[in-house]
């Protein structure tokens, strides 16, 4: 199986940036009219923001004639009468953006809510290889981070590029109402924006890509880091671990300072050619004041609308950059929802009922990757009833061979029968259901010990899960604890110890009701005594049940009718224990080698 150094191996290439707009697009169509009427009451707040300066530039003609005429001539009541329209449409204007931007909000929350919900089920529908090659700090910082960022650009992004968009044209074409000759002052400035900022983005937007990727790797590391930390500390590599944290630390915040440096560039960029174009509107309009061409009306209400003009603009400089942002993060998100989920089931496959148990390899190879080979040749039989074990060096492929019994990986050729049929026949869900696992690395989810133990059995009883607690001589246990079955365990376990998580996972297995059973080491946590009873629990789970027994204390499988030697992928000897040690072979040095 593929180890933590394969992961990442195969880069990802970015995807089209207009595709993944397109799909973000497509998670707000579900609220297409809510946005409709946001974008609504967005154009009438723009609106009142265009007529606030006209409105004062009103106020300001009225002062002017009235100044002309002589001292005590302004008609102040014209003046105020603007003056309150001005500020009407201001304050109208504002508490109407002020609503757009919460409801927008929700909208983005609501979307987000929704990819987590995809990304989530897709993660339970993709095969196990994508978990083996992925680090979970990545995915997880794909279902947080990335998701984050892309609800943040919806949030407060969608409605204010619209907007924006808007009061530049809204703006211009009240400019040229006003005076074209100042519109041709300021008119250089629109192409020179359009191409600096087209010229940016460029840039940006793989520095963005590449600042997602390294938050990613960092989660990752760090993750992989938590977990084994008990493992660091007995082997103090406090000092090493935290190097290499500081590289991969370092690396994630060059990256986060290359795309928001420049980044933020464009909006000084930006706002130093609307000022260029501010000054120009100022030089020519001076020049057009003296000449009569124009009143102080026309250059004050056209040095506001410039401003509304260049605001804008400034403003969607800046959330480009945002954009770029979100598109980086909605690839990784995207990509992660086009890996390839689990083989589908075949069109004619049907449920597994009724099982006898009775399972067959033939000829079965098989390997996680195209170029390696684990097993070549892999035949065997076992009977309704009979327990199989699997035995062999480490590396030799024994947890391959679960693996492929629960259909976690196809088998390249070759066939695996289950009660006579090819096992892809059948449903995958329905044949995984048919068995019950006691695997080494031991998983609980924090929740009551009760509900762990009937994790697989959803209405079982309290006297159900008793009665398969004290089979795996856990009863006893439980009852010491302050609130015996309804105590809580956290992180994966974390306040009980090793044997007993495992001693759990064995009462969960003997309460699942199945014909078929795999114990992958499910007694190397726990002592030698408590195995002994646990060992006595177990050969009464397995009356009547195939199943398959992975051990490395070959003591343990002594009385499992058949014995599967696996070695460097092969079934090198099959038989009984007597039978194998009889033939001195590869299982006898083996069985030899623990006692030695």
């Amino acid at each position: 199986m593929p180890g933590p150094g394969d992961r990442g191996g195969k880069k990802e290439k970015p995807k089209d940036a207009r595709g993944t707009l397109l799909r973000i697009l497509r998670y707000l169509s579900k609220y297409k009219w809510i946005i409709f009427l946001l974008f609504l009451c967005a154009i009438i707040s723009n609106v009142g923001n265009l007529l606030g300066p006209r409105f004062a530039g009103k106020a300001i003609g009225v002062a002017e004639e009235g100044c002309k005429k002589g001292v005590g001539q302004v008609d102040m009541d014209l003046v105020l009468h603007y003056t309150l329209l001005m500020l009407a449409a201001y304050v109208g204007s504002n508490i109407l953006g002020f609503l757009v931007n919460v409801c927008m909000t929700r909208v983005g929350k609501r979307v987000a809510e929704q990819l987590r919900q995809d990304v989530f089920e897709k993660l339970m529908k993709l095969p196990v290889g994508y978990f083996d090659r992925n680090q979970a700090g990545d995915i997880i910082s794909r279902v947080s981070y990335d998701i984050d960022v892309v609800s943040t650009c919806l949030s407060t992004d969608v409605i204010q590029i619209l907007t924006s968009t808007i009061t530049v044209a809204g703006s211009f074409i009240i400019m040229c109402t006003i005076s074209v000759p100042l519109v041709l002052c300021m008119i250089f400035t629109i192409p020179l924006s359009i191409w600096y900022t087209r010229h940016m983005g460029k840039i940006t937007r793989p520095l963005y890509s590449k600042r997602s990727s390294a938050y990613g790797v960092m989660n990752g590391y760090a993750e992989e880091m938590f977990t084994g930390q008990k493992t660091i500390l007995a082997y103090a590599c406090e000092d090493r671990m935290s190097e290499k944290f500081s590289k991969i630390n370092r690396g994630a915040a060059e990256a986060y300072r290359d795309a928001d440096g420049y980044g933020m560039r464009m909006g000084p960029t930006i706002g130093m050619i609307s000022n260029l174009g501010l000054a120009a509107i100022g030089m020519g309009g001076s020049l057009l004041y003296m000449k009569g061409i124009v009143g102080l009306e026309q250059i004050s209400s056209f040095i506001l609308y410039s401003r509304k003009f260049s605001g804008p603009i400034n403003e969607i400089s800046n959330i480009i950059n945002e954009l770029f942002s979100a598109l980086a993060a909605g690839e990784r998100v995207f990509r992660l929802l086009d890996e390839p989920e689990e083989t589908a089931d075949l069109p004619e496959a049907r449920e597994l009922s009724d099982c006898r148990g009775e399972v067959a390899a033939e000829h079965v190879a098989f390997g996680y990757v195209p170029e390696k080979t684990i097993l070549h040749d892999l035949s065997f039989q076992a009977l309704p009833g009979q327990t199989i074990a699997i035995v062999g060096p480490t590396g030799a492929g024994k947890t391959t061979i679960i693996n492929l019994l629960m259909r976690f990986y196809d088998v390249n050729s070759g066939e695996i029968r289950v009660d006579g049929e090819e096992y892809r026949q059948y449903a995958m869900e329905s044949l995984r259901k048919n068995y019950a696992m006691v695997l080494q690395d031991t998983w609980l989810f924090q929740g009551t010990i009760f509900d762990n133990i009937a994790y697989g059995k959803e209405d079982a009883t309290k006297e159900e899960v008793v009665r398969a607690a004290k089979a795996a001589k856990i009863h006893d246990y439980i009852l010491k604890l302050p609130k015996g079955y309804n105590t809580v365990i956290y992180e994966d376990g974390g306040n009980i110890s090793k044997g007993q998580k495992q001693l759990l996972t064995i009462a969960r297995a003997m309460l699942y009701d199945t014909n078929m059973l795999i114990l992958d080491e499910a007694t190397s946590n726990v002592d030698t005594n408590t195995e002994r009873q646990v060992q006595k629990a177990i050969r009464s789970l397995m009356k009547g049940k195939t199943s398959f027994v992975i051990a490395h204390r070959l003591s343990t499988i002594q009385n499992a009718d058949r014995i599967l030697v696996v070695n460097n992928g092969d079934v090198v000897e099959q038989g009984d224990h007597d039978g194998l040690m009889e033939q001195k072979g590869f299982y006898y040095r083996l069985y030899a080698s623990q006692f030695e």
